[in-house]
């Protein structure tokens, strides 16, 4: 346990000198598996976990669902999605921030990444919002919170990253994150009209409807058809969610070829942009293989199990206290990182308790409950300072606006995702009733 604990505090030190976070895992686990078991079996650890996580064919689907998103942001459709849901609120006040929120949900059930759904809805929604006269920090943050939305509602690329580590069915994980993620909306919805309550100079009390264009309808048809293509064919069983990827990266081109969005030079980046994110990724998770692999030998899990046991804390305060390391380890930790870290650490732990909830006496439905928590929890971390990393996507898209006033704007949203959490929290029949 002592070991466990010096290593996590060498490894944050690590990333507050700003060192990238998989060379920190890796060299804080090689070393300190060496120092238990000796250089030969540290390196053969090592060797082993660049080896099996390159040929690991369930991670093929982070580079084409990470391709499949680039196309479509390539393709001009996230600006279709922006327009019919600029129909739908322009003419209230605050419309076009709950415009961006609504199409940042739509964009990301086909993206499947935060990072990339933020990316893409800030060059299409905040020069919108800044010609009819909104805050900065009202725009960044609707753009960043609803980002947050692509590692929830599925496909999501996270939620695959959990069911592989802990070998839930990642079909039951993609539909536990429905409802959730529509709460998600409508909390940020809600979020945007107290702001500007409160605060009527974030947004002007009207704007012109943007008019929709027939490209615009045909990228939304085109975002509904492909979600609808992906989810039924999972659900029909016509192909597996691994198989998923690759199809909807296909799809995903056919439509982008078809509608005529897609040309040599944006295709030529989606090529570019999906394989520096993906090579970004998989160190990630390399790095955390090692790490991981480094304190489960040093007895981590185990040992906080039986700490757990000795301090006689109850099943809710055991999952308070998880929660809460959560959002602490989202401050300094980005939030691939921190799942991979921690999940192999908690979820045996989570699933061995009774909870005294009848929609959770199967372990499954313990696992798939705890997926959506966690998700939930990454969320918040990817708005929540000083790492941040949607609002530090959204400072580098746009370098003239300060980090502290995306960081100002994303407030409402934060404590809308709280609220979610303890909803989550406290009914579980949320996050299971569509997984049968």
């Amino acid at each position: 346990m002592t070991v466990s604990l010096i290593a996590f505090a060498v490894l944050l030190a690590l990333v507050f000198l700003r060192v990238p976070i998989a060379f920190a895992m890796a060299l804080v686990g090689g070393l300190g598996f060496a120092l238990l078991r000796g250089i030969a079996p540290s390196g053969a650890m090592v060797g082993n976990a660049v080896f099996e996580t390159g040929l690991n064919y369930s991670l093929s689907v982070v580079p084409l669902f990470i391709f499949m998103g680039n196309v479509l942001a390539g393709s001009g459709i996230a600006h279709g999605l922006f327009a019919a849901a600029d129909r739908l609120f322009g003419r209230m006040r605050g419309g076009l921030a709950m415009a961006t929120v609504l199409s940042c949900g739509g964009f990301s059930a086909v993206c499947g990444s935060s990072l990339a759904t933020a990316a893409t809805m800030s060059k299409v929604a905040m020069p919108s919002m800044r010609r009819f006269g909104y805050s900065d920090s009202l725009a960044t943050g609707s753009i960043a919170a609803g980002g947050t939305l692509g590692i929830l509602i599925p496909p999501s690329v996270v939620m695959i990253i959990f069911g592989l580590l802990t070998e839930a069915d990642i079909g039951k994980l993609f539909l536990a994150g429905i409802l959730p993620g529509l709460i998600g909306i409508i909390g940020y919805l809600i979020a945007v009209v107290v702001a500007v309550r409160r605060r009527p100079d974030l947004a002007p009390p009207v704007s012109d409807v943007t008019p929709m264009s027939r490209r615009d309808v045909i990228g939304v048809v085109s975002v509904l058809a492909l979600f609808a293509f992906i989810m039924i064919g999972i659900y029909g069983g016509l192909f597996t969610p691994i198989e998923a990827a690759g199809m909807g990266a296909a799809a995903a081109l056919l439509i982008a070829l078809t509608t005529g969005g897609l040309n040599r030079s944006s295709l030529w980046t989606a090529f570019v942009d999906s394989a520096t994110a993906s090579a970004m990724i998989f160190a990630i998770i390399i790095g955390a293989e090692i790490f991981g692999n480094f304190i489960t030998f040093a007895g981590l899990p185990s040992a906080l199990s039986d700490l757990i046991e000795q301090m006689g804390l109850g099943p809710w305060s055991v999952l308070l206290v998880i929660v809460l390391i959560y959002l602490l380890l989202g401050c300094v930790l980005e939030s691939l990182s921190m799942i991979l870290l921690t999940v192999p650490v908690f979820y045996p732990l989570v699933i061995s308790l009774d909870f005294g909830v009848a929609a959770l006496q199967d372990p499954d439905a313990i696992l798939i409950w705890f997926a959506v928590i966690v998700v939930v929890v990454t969320e918040i971390s990817l708005i929540t300072p000083p790492i941040g990393m949607n609002v530090f996507v959204l400072r580098s898209v746009l370098p003239d606006v300060p980090l502290k006033t995306i960081f100002r704007g994303v407030y409402p949203f934060w404590f809308a995702d709280i609220a979610r959490l303890a909803i989550i929290i406290a009914v579980p029949w949320l996050s299971l009733v569509l997984t049968g």
